[in-house]
């Protein structure tokens, strides 16, 4: 099998194996991320998913922190299943899971060609085409392969991202991991490009919308405040796969917690079960 080859190790995140380990221990122990590398399981709470954000480590890295933390701390997955936005790509497809193995610094990552079979059908085509380059799922893979051991990956990028389409795609991958150890994980930045007031008050209503497992209301405020978050397909189909009842907010930061900016980004990490 052919195996995807990193596209921004050296960009996002570091090249070297060693500094990346590094790196990653930083995020965790970073002032905005959770304080420690997570070491012991509490178990109370059975994570179904989470949202991590997708930027440069530099930038993202402490808050994806939080989610992974959780992810660690409250699951045993055999398989994680990756949704992200497609922020550029090749092919017409709407949603396109990928059969290759993906390779990072820190080894390649087996992807569930078994699972990826399953979920190939209504938008979801399987096309590798659309993952060449893209990073909102490449970014989270070291924190998944620096925390679990023998995990796989169904990494799945929405190009479409209309309500039909990620809908369809979120109760496509709830039936077809109904019987496995399985979370999702939905890659998203938040506000994009704008002051860090308006950046914290438009997240924050998005925010309250995931919290309440609320997909249509997510869409309408979206919408209605226009609010420049790259991945909330992902989120939706995050919402139908999972059908979570409990959320909550583990940290909410933008790029200008990190260096002063007068337009900023912003960056959530929520865990839902």
């Amino acid at each position: 099998m052919m195996v995807r080859k990193p596209a921004v190790a050296g960009q996002f995140y570091p090249a070297r194996k060693e500094s990346l380990e590094n790196n990653i221990v930083e995020c965790f122990t970073h002032e905005l991320g959770p304080g420690k590398v997570p070491e012991s399981k509490d178990r109370t709470k059975k994570i179904q998913g989470v949202v991590a954000p997708h930027a440069g480590y530099v930038f993202s890295g402490p808050v994806a922190a939080h989610s992974y933390s959780a992810l660690y701390r409250n699951s045993e997955p055999d398989v994680a299943v990756i949704i992200g936005p497609a922020h550029s790509g090749f092919g017409a497809a709407k949603a396109a899971v990928a059969d290759q193995d993906f390779e990072t610094p820190l080894g390649v990552m087996e992807v569930d060609t078994e699972l990826g079979e399953a979920v190939t059908k209504g938008p979801i085509v399987s096309d590798n085409r659309l993952h060449q380059g893209e990073h909102s799922i490449e970014v989270q893979l070291p924190f998944l392969q620096y925390l679990f051991k023998d995990l796989k990956i169904l990494p799945i990028l929405i190009s479409s991202q209309d309500f039909e389409t990620a809908s369809q795609v979120g109760k496509t991958v709830k039936e077809e991991i109904k019987d496995r150890k399985a979370v999702v994980i939905a890659s998203t930045d938040f506000s994009h490009y704008v002051t860090p007031e308006v950046a914290k008050r438009r997240d924050k209503l998005a925010i309250e919308k995931i919290l309440d497992n609320d997909p249509k209301g997510l869409y309408s405020i979206i919408r209605k405040e226009n609010i420049s978050m790259c991945g909330y397909g992902p989120v939706v189909s995050l919402m139908f796969a999972t059908g979570y009842k409990n959320a909550e907010l583990l940290k909410y930061a933008t790029s200008g917690d990190i260096r002063p900016m007068m337009e900023v980004v912003g960056y959530a990490s929520i865990a839902c079960w």
